[in-house]
């Protein structure tokens, strides 16, 4: 099955397919320990990235949504990532069968509202393409993320553990009214 990423442009953002030669700045941003302190605290390796990268790539395909590449206007590389997944995690039925949001954001492009922008995209996308009810994983200490996850609609749930970490789990039941 062929599925082709659809390309979203914001006023400042364009959320696209990745691409190969994205590759080096995925690993780059996800071996930044800024950007992983309240996500799992330890910058990932490359080849860790690269199981990332593929499986975001194959999650077009498979699931017809995915993540995109988030990219500032006139910039030559992206600056992050944002959308959606199924991550499988094993957190219960209230949580694990639903598409799963995030963003991330290079350490230089947080701070502006990019990451609201991009996320708020991402989800007008999925309410008039995929719909239905969102979760999402932030870790407490995460104000940014908690603050963009409310404004987009995300209750908190329950707490839970993962990997050690105590994280909020949150769900979206659609679009805000």
């Amino acid at each position: 099955m062929s599925r082709t990423v659809p390309t979203i442009n914001t006023p400042r953002l364009t959320l696209r397919a990745m691409r190969a030669e994205d590759f080096s700045r995925f690993a780059q941003i996800w071996a930044t320990p800024e950007v992983v302190a309240h996500i799992s605290g330890d910058p990932r390796p490359k080849s860790q990235s690269w199981d990332s990268f593929l499986r975001n790539a194959g999650h077009w395909q498979i699931s017809g949504f995915g993540q995109w590449g988030v990219q500032v206007h006139r910039q030559p590389q992206m600056d992050g990532q944002v959308g959606f997944f199924f991550g499988s995690r094993g957190l219960g039925d209230d949580f694990d069968p639903y598409p799963e949001a995030g963003w991330v954001l290079a350490p230089e492009a947080q701070g502006a509202g990019l990451g609201m922008e991009a996320a708020q995209a991402a989800h007008d996308w999925f309410d008039r393409i995929i719909a239905g009810r969102t979760v999402c994983i932030i870790t407490p200490g995460n104000v940014a993320s908690l603050k963009i996850a409310e404004k987009l609609g995300y209750v908190a749930m329950r707490e839970a553990r993962m990997d050690g970490a105590d994280v909020v789990l949150m769900s979206r039941k659609g679009p805000p009214v």
